[in-house]
């Protein structure tokens, strides 16, 4: 097989998983028409997204649907590789699966290496016959990229900047998919975007995985901490399409394949009637 073609950029969305099931799939049929090339969706918390993938590709006929990602806490590989079999053939070709390890402070007890736990679960899926094309990693540090890019088709890095696309472009190489996703916020106002982006980075900024990598890109604990001004610049496209044109367009230079935009537009990410004006304009000025 091929790895699913995607376009250069597409949707990472919580409510395309979880919010209202038929407003998600007449959303899928729209923004495959509008012209995005995927539409990304969590699995994280429970182990229901394949479910949600088949139901997302049913409404669909042209568009990939991802996962960012699947917990492989969650998930057995010879069940989700049987699952992925008994897909029709063009359902397939349209089915990209993003694994990851989640985090420590969520698994508890059961938390093992993420390299050792990672490789293991890959050796599952590709010992039941999964395409390594139909598969890409969660990954944030060097180690993890280089495993996504020796053992699947790429890496699907969150909550980064295009100096940690660049980063992980070297150490990829040519050829496997590098497909971060960005964060949107299409508020004017300073403050309020400002209230937003704190919002969503509040839980995020408690793990390590996160924490370890920003870290790397040269922030301080204390502006972690603080959610300083600086770190939420650079995790989020501010105040207008264009803002977020340019940072698509800086983490296609820095070596990005493909670029998933997450709208943040109120807790929880927002409702379809806040998110699809949002989506239409991205479509707009990106497409």
């Amino acid at each position: 097989m091929t790895v699913p073609a995607i376009g250069k950029v597409g949707l990472w969305s919580l409510e395309m998983r979880f919010g209202d099931k038929a407003r998600s799939s007449a959303a899928a049929e729209e923004l495959e028409a509008l012209g995005y090339g995927a539409v990304w969706i969590p699995g994280g918390i429970d182990d229901g997204a394949p479910a949600d993938v088949e139901r997302l590709l049913g409404a669909t006929s042209r568009m990939t649907i991802a996962t960012g990602i699947l917990n492989i806490w969650k998930h057995e590989p010879a069940e989700l590789a049987a699952w992925f079999a008994a897909l029709p053939a063009e359902w397939k070709a349209r089915t990209l699966l993003g694994l990851g390890i989640s985090h420590g402070p969520i698994i508890g007890e059961k938390w093992g290496k993420p390299l050792e736990v990672t490789s293991a679960f890959l050796d599952g899926l590709l010992a039941a016959d999964m395409p390594r094309d139909n598969l890409c990693l969660a990954a944030l540090g060097p180690k993890m990229v280089a495993l996504s890019g020796e053992r699947t088709s790429g890496a699907h890095p969150y909550l980064v900047t295009p100096e940690h696309t660049a980063q992980a472009r070297a150490i990829l190489g040519e050829g496997p998919l590098l497909a971060p996703e960005q964060g949107v916020i299409l508020e004017p106002d300073p403050a309020k975007a400002r209230e937003l982006a704190l919002g969503a980075l509040t839980h995020y900024r408690q793990l390590p995985n996160y924490r370890n990598n920003w870290l790397r890109l040269g922030f301080s604990e204390a502006e972690i901490d603080a959610c300083d001004d600086r770190l939420l610049d650079a995790l989020f496209a501010i105040g207008s399409v264009e803002a977020a044109a340019e940072r698509v367009q800086a983490h296609l230079d820095a070596g990005a394949d493909h670029v998933c935009l997450q709208v943040i537009a109120g807790p929880q990410g927002g409702s379809f009637d806040v998110l699809l004006p949002h989506w239409r304009a991205l479509a707009k000025g990106l497409l």
